[in-house]
């Protein structure tokens, strides 16, 4: 498996990015961490410093709607870092309100965050690595992604699986080269996010889910359910319930 030294983490500074850049970090790797709040980066930059002082930090703030942004921060890494072995592609939003009820703009909002600006992420990732000849593209989906779903998760469901979909293309676009493109697909794993899904049995803590997707990310398939028990499992459930029972659980 290539070693992918030099990481950068969208979305880093809470939640399921925080996580795994403290997972990447304990196991040696140097870091490129952005988000929209810089006072939180910087302070997880300087605890990660000092518990794992071998390894480079660097932090840059980032709106990733703001595209033209995202290509200058992703340069700004590559500068930093020498190179870019991998992006994970984290960032995301998860408001919502059912279609036709009035919030239109919370769901515009989620369209583009997810999707348009993932889309953004990945343009300046993959140019990156097709410069390199290398790389490992990392989508941080969701197991929503599987299926339309009802109420507050149907924008959110939709974006999820538009972004899934970009990475499946990307994928076939550079099937047989040295970079790589990985489809995370993550349950219930607590985080700022879902925090009203803390009531659901489902939900994996937020150390055991950090954990679970860098190990998933460091074996770099294709696609992970993450963590793969019970969420594998309930795949084909989530693909063939009919909408009566998917309205009542989700």
């Amino acid at each position: 498996m290539t070693l992918r030294k030099n990481i950068v983490i969208t979305g880093a500074s809470s939640g399921l990015g925080e996580g795994m850049a403290r997972g990447f970090a304990a196991k040696g790797r140097n870091l490129g961490l952005c988000a929209r709040r810089t006072d939180r980066l910087e302070k997880l930059a300087a605890e990660l410093k000092a518990e794992y002082p071998g390894i480079e930090v660097v932090v840059h703030p980032l709106d990733v709607n703001d595209h033209d942004e995202v290509f200058k921060v992703f340069g700004e890494f590559r500068a930093d870092l020498g190179t870019v072995d991998r992006v994970v592609v984290n960032a995301g939003l998860g408001k919502g309100q059912p279609v036709g009820k009035g919030r239109f703009d919370a769901n515009k909002q989620t369209l583009e965050t997810n999707l348009v600006a993932g889309l953004a992420q990945c343009e300046a990732a993959m140019q990156i690595f097709r410069d390199e000849r290398a790389g490992h593209l990392v989508v941080v989906s969701s197991f929503s992604a599987l299926r339309g779903l009802p109420r507050n998760v149907t924008a959110y469901a939709a974006s999820k699986a538009g972004l899934s979909a970009l990475a499946d293309g990307i994928r076939t676009d550079v099937h047989g080269t040295p970079i790589k493109v990985t489809t995370l697909l993550p349950g219930y794993i607590e985080s700022e996010m879902n925090a009203r899904a803390g009531g659901n049995l489902l939900v994996t803590k937020a150390d055991a889910g950090a954990r679970a997707l860098v190990k998933a990310i460091e074996s770099e398939p294709a696609k992970a359910y993450v963590p793969t028990l019970p969420w594998a499992l309930l795949s084909p459930v989530m693909r063939f319930a009919p909408p009566w029972l998917l309205r009542k659980f989700v």
